[in-house]
């Protein structure tokens, strides 16, 4: 969302007055009383539900009333809004949480997602809001009678001082009249109203410390600022004062741990959805078993509400909590092995009796030329347990997620996926040293290094950690991103991958309904996609929303083309047309999911090409060739990985075809006859080598067996290797640490990868001096070079990651004499619309180039743009030869402009 299309906004000088008014107001407002033993549930947006992973509040609410026995549930969404809360299928309506929490007391929090509606949206967001609190006023949750209601109002929005962020004072404005909107339906229902805007903006305005993470939610800092300002504006009276109390907090974080794991239960499609019927034994089922766990999680939670209790009124507590209490799990019998096991004959099914790693080595096919050797095993290091990703540092170094927990945490075990970090010291391909990052992750299914940390899934959230002391362990862990649905752990955030342009994209599969708020606005993607987030920006966009299963793979060209495998099907796809606006709950037409949806889905029909013709199916991760060490009629090849079907590298020609590309299958790169090889990532090391994760379990999907399965492996894991014979690996060029001006020219490499990790590097430097080094290094290119389009294109690149708009050098690569170059510069400059002086005129050429490629980003580029300014230019692509796609790209950009 883009703040040129929103409407009319509050003068600054208005929002002042309407905070001075709000305040008035809400002092002489009826404050919040309590009753012992009350159920308090928080209901709404981003600003409550990160409450209970800075539970700062609660312990000044326990800390002021210990002797009421408090029980807090906290049920927000990042999202949610007063009547649209998007949720996976049979996830239950709100009532059904709230009578489960026996809610006496409802904290609703509303106001910030729908403020970038601006005045015009004021009168609908008070008739929805006053629907819910009318409507909530005449429920009984309790059994006590209704609940009382309070509605907090939105938090002001803070001037980080960051140029790469908005200032807030558009935001503010707005976020003034939304309060005051709250406060008006406050008084009309009569029910209270805590006003913390105009006490943030004061905050905001006096405090030194940053407060926010990007402006608009806050931080750990925040939170502890918020909790006594928050806890005024319910009941009262002075501003308390909050005094540390790490064993209640510790308390108080236990407990909301166990209900965030019941509240928002990972596979929850297998639990409370239609898969749910899934994996049964002959007597249990997904559902029967996992509702028993949640269940022994409410009972855990309930116990840990006792301990708060107990310590906030100074008593003392055993070290350990006491579970003996809690229902016994249900322990599936199996449903692996036997004369009618479907998965046998469907050829899914391993080998429950799992070979050395020496032993499967013996097993595998390579294509004429090629070798594979052992990187690291479960037998070298007992940490590589279920790897499911990897990507290589800027020092050369392998990173492996694991997740032994698949498919799930199970209450009163110990969560400790994890995230590797392995070394081969002395240069043999071999791993000799295994560290943690990271431990106590959940399902980490994808990650990425970037910013001086890394990007890690842990879905409903992506975490960012940092190591700051040098001792290659995180100490800071920051919940990112979060609002994503955890509808399924097959489906979860994964192929993370830069773009050139310095964006992150991953990746989420059906089933799923997420919402992702951000200081521009509110982003929902429903049943599967590509996510793009600017972390120097804070921008937040869907890429692509398209009907996939399930898309585990992501992979750009040196052209910034990228390209998509879509796993449960096996296809394949060239995003760009795709890549287009489009407004939820609608998706562009042509998934494989299309008729089979939930929710919404393209509201036309069509079809959309794959690339490749699918031959097996699934696919995890895919990767295109290049790399000096491998044969030059490999170059280009694109690589994709099959976990069942073949268990094997596939490989791909590709070629470029009109506006888009055909890939054509030849020999797998590597096959392999243990049935238990599940190569789930794959990625071309600093050495010029394929890197490959064996996930290696005989078992493979939910589908096929309970989720509790007792078969299901939670100890093996491979990484391999493959090397072509006779050809000198490549020599990693140094790049952490390296001067800028090295840096630079190492995107003269012709390793895809090289230039990928140093882009990665670059964007980890100051901006200034960055761009000022790129503008001399471009200066000084020689124009006769063969690679000086890539070149040039790549300083372009270099400026976008560092949002450093540069006028006359998207204008010379938007008139390169490389059509591959004026495409790439298309897609820049439809990112840059908003700060360019003159986007429409920059454009329209761009519809009339020679090159189709060219003209579907072009035409791409137009979806975003007002319908008024681009519309009929648009329609210049008819006067040329057409293809699938550039019809495709035309049609879907033109419903993008009608919908406006």
């Amino acid at each position: 969302m883009t703040n040129h299309r929103l409407v009319h906004m509050f003068s600054l000088a208005a929002a002042f007055v309407l905070a001075s008014f709000i305040s008035q107001n809400a002092a002489a407002a009826d404050k919040l009383t309590l009753e012992k033993g009350d159920h308090i549930c928080l209901v709404g947006n981003e600003l409550g539900e990160r409450m209970q992973h800075h539970n700062f509040w609660e312990m000044l609410l326990h800390q002021q009333f210990g002797d009421k026995e408090l029980v807090v549930r906290n049920l927000c969404f990042p999202g949610d809004e007063p009547l649209n809360r998007l949720r996976s299928l049979n996830f239950g309506d709100p009532d059904k949480h709230l009578a489960h929490s026996k809610a006496d007391v409802i904290l609703f929090f509303f106001g910030f997602n729908e403020s970038f509606a601006g005045a015009d949206g004021i009168d609908a967001f008070k008739t929805d809001l006053t629907k819910l609190v009318t409507e909530t006023k005449t429920k009984d949750y309790s059994g006590k009678g209704a609940p009382r209601v309070v509605l907090v109002s939105p938090i002001a929005f803070e001037n980080t001082g960051d140029p790469n962020l908005p200032d807030g004072s558009e935001h503010n404005s707005r976020l003034a009249a939304y309060a005051e909107a709250v406060a008006q339906v406050a008084r009309e229902t009569k029910v209270v109203f805590a006003d913390i805007f105009g006490p943030t903006k004061k905050l905001f305005e006096s405090s030194d410390e940053r407060l926010t993470l990007n402006g608009s939610h806050l931080n750990e800092a925040g939170y502890r600022a918020l909790a006594p300002l928050f806890q005024q504006a319910l009941f009262g009276g002075e501003v308390p004062t909050v005094a540390d109390a790490p064993k209640l907090k510790a308390e108080i974080d236990d407990k909301n741990f166990h209900w965030w794991h019941r509240y928002r239960a990972v596979n929850g499609y297998s639990i409370w959805g239609t898969r749910g019927k899934a994996g049964s034994d002959g007597t249990y089922n997904n559902t029967d078993v996992m509702e028993r766990e949640r269940a022994i999680l409410d009972e855990m939670t309930a116990n840990r509400d006792a301990r708060i209790w107990q310590v906030a009124q100074g008593k003392s507590v055993p070290d350990k909590v006491d579970d003996s209490n809690t229902l016994p799990f249900i322990i599936p019998k199996t449903n692996v092995g036997g004369e009618n096991d479907p998965n046998v004959k469907a050829g899914k099914l391993g080998s429950l009796e799992y070979r050395p790693a020496a032993e499967q080595q013996k097993f595998f096919k390579l294509a004429d030329g090629y070798e594979i050797n052992l990187v690291a095993s479960e037998e070298d290091f007992p940490e590589l347990a279920n790897p499911v990703a990897m990507n290589f540092d800027n020092q050369g170094r392998l990173w492996v997620s694991t997740m032994p927990s698949y498919p799930q945490w199970q209450p009163k075990s110990k969560m400790d996926d994890k995230l590797l970090i392995l070394e081969d010291k002395n240069g043999d391909g071999r791993a000799d040293e295994c560290k943690v990052f990271a431990g106590g992750l959940h399902q980490p299914t994808g990650f990425e290094l970037g910013n001086g940390g890394v990007y890690v899934a842990m879905q409903p959230d992506i975490l960012f950690l940092k190591d700051t002391d040098g001792d290659d362990r995180e100490d800071v862990r920051i919940r990112q991103l979060v609002g994503f649905d955890t509808a399924d752990s097959h489906h979860g955030l994964a192929a993370f991958e830069w773009g050139p342009d310095g964006g992150l994209y991953f990746q989420e599969g059906t089933f799923k309904q997420s919402q992702v708020e951000s200081p521009y606005g509110l982003n929902r993607l429903g049943d599967a996609g590509v996510w793009r987030y600017d972390p120097r920006t804070a921008k937040m966009d869907v890429h692509v929303s398209l009907s996939f299963a399930n898309p585990w793979g992501h992979v750009f060209d040196r052209w910034g083309q990228n390209f998509i495998a879509d796993a449960s099907p096996g296809f394949n796809y060239w995003a760009t047309p795709i890549s287009g606006a489009v407004r939820h709950p609608d998706k562009h037409p042509g998934g494989c999911r299309d008729a089979n949806l939930d929710f919404g889905g393209p509201k036309v029909k069509g079809d959309y090409p794959t690339f490749i013709v699918k031959r097996t199916r699934p696919s995890s991760g895919c990767e295109f060739v290049s790399s000096r060490h491998f044969p030059a009629d490999a170059q280009g090849n694109f690589l994709q990985n099959n976990v069942i079907g073949d268990r094997a590298v596939l490989q791909h020609t590709v070629r470029e075809d009109g506006s888009g590309f055909v890939g054509e299958e030849i020999t797998p790169l590597v096959s392999c006859d243990d049935g238990n090889f599940r190569p789930v990532d794959l990625q071309f090391g600093p050495d010029g080598a394929l890197y490959i994760v064996d996930w290696h379990n005989a078992l493979i999907g939910h589908l096929q067996h309970n989720l509790r399965e007792p078969h299901r492996d939670h100890s093996h894991g491979r990484i391999w290797r493959v090397t072509h014979k006779g050809s000198p690996l490549v020599k990693p060029p140094k790049i952490a640490g390296e001067p800028i001006e090295r840096l630079l020219d190492l995107l003269k490499e012709p390793e895809d990868r090289t230039r990928y990790r140093v882009r990665r590097e670059l964007a980890e430097r100051d901006s200034e001096q960055v761009v000022a080094a790129t503008r001399k290094w471009v200066a000084s290119l020689d124009q006769n070079n063969d690679n000086f389009e890539l070149y040039r294109l790549e300083a372009l690149w270099v400026h976008q990651t560092h949002n450093a708009v540069d006028e006359a050098l998207l204008s010379t690569v938007l008139n390169s004499e490389d059509y591959h170059a004026r495409a790439a510069a298309t897609r820049v400059l439809s990112y840059w619309r908003d700060q360019v002086k003159n986007p429409v005129a920059l454009l329209k050429p761009r519809i009339n180039d020679p090159h189709p490629r060219v003209r579907v980003e072009a035409l791409r580029a137009c979806s975003f743009f007002p319908a008024e300014e681009v519309q009929e230019a648009a329609l210049d692509a008819l006067n040329y030869d057409t293809d699938t796609y550039v019809e495709y790209t035309l049609d879907e950009t033109m419903r993008a402009l009608d919908a406006q």
